[in-house]
């Protein structure tokens, strides 16, 4: 078997599947070419898997995402977990928010709370992030010198299926 981790070298199920029985103690153990050529198999194994999960991922994005979308926004969201039927699929959608802040605009701003005399840590984490708790608990005149370096962007949504009981059935 050659070492390389491409999509496209060979996998060996039947060499892999032992692995998962093994304990740290008797991976270490095996002979330096076993150990090898378990390495490299698990890695193409992976890879392979991965490539097939991120196919599977755009496919359900294809399938979901704009009745994702348009659910969220019935209800008035632009983030967040939604649930929708597919048939007797319950397809759970979490489009998570992902918010960042322009670092020069914070310190600026970090450094006129600091002129101001009060402690900036109360108002920004030490690394110019500011959660989004705190944001929204923030009075309106106060979130609005901070609007500008506030970026909000969806992070990266996530499925779940699980098969649901027929409609009538128990």
């Amino acid at each position: 078997m050659t070492t390389s981790h491409a999509f496209d070298a060979p996998v060996h199920l039947e060499q892999a599947m032992p692995l998962a029985e093994m304990s740290v103690a008797q991976i270490a153990a095996l002979p330096p070419a076993q150990l090898q050529e378990a390495q490299a198999n698990l890695l193409a194994l992976q890879s392979m898997v991965k490539a097939v999960l991120d196919r599977m991922h755009t496919a359900m994005e294809q399938r979901y995402a704009e009745r994702a979308q348009a659910a969220r926004l019935v209800n008035g969201r632009d983030f967040g977990v939604c649930h929708l039927s597919d048939g007797e699929l319950r397809v759970s959608v979490d489009l998570p928010k992902k918010v960042s802040w322009d670092q020069t605009q914070l310190a600026a701003i970090a450094a006129r709370i600091a002129d101001a005399g009060d402690r900036v840590q109360d108002y920004i984490d030490v690394d110019y992030s500011i959660s989004e708790s705190r944001f929204n608990n923030w009075p309106p005149a106060l979130k609005e010198q901070f609007a500008a370096a506030r970026t909000v962007k969806p992070g990266k949504p996530s499925y779940r299926l699980a098969l649901q009981a027929p409609e009538g059935g128990a």
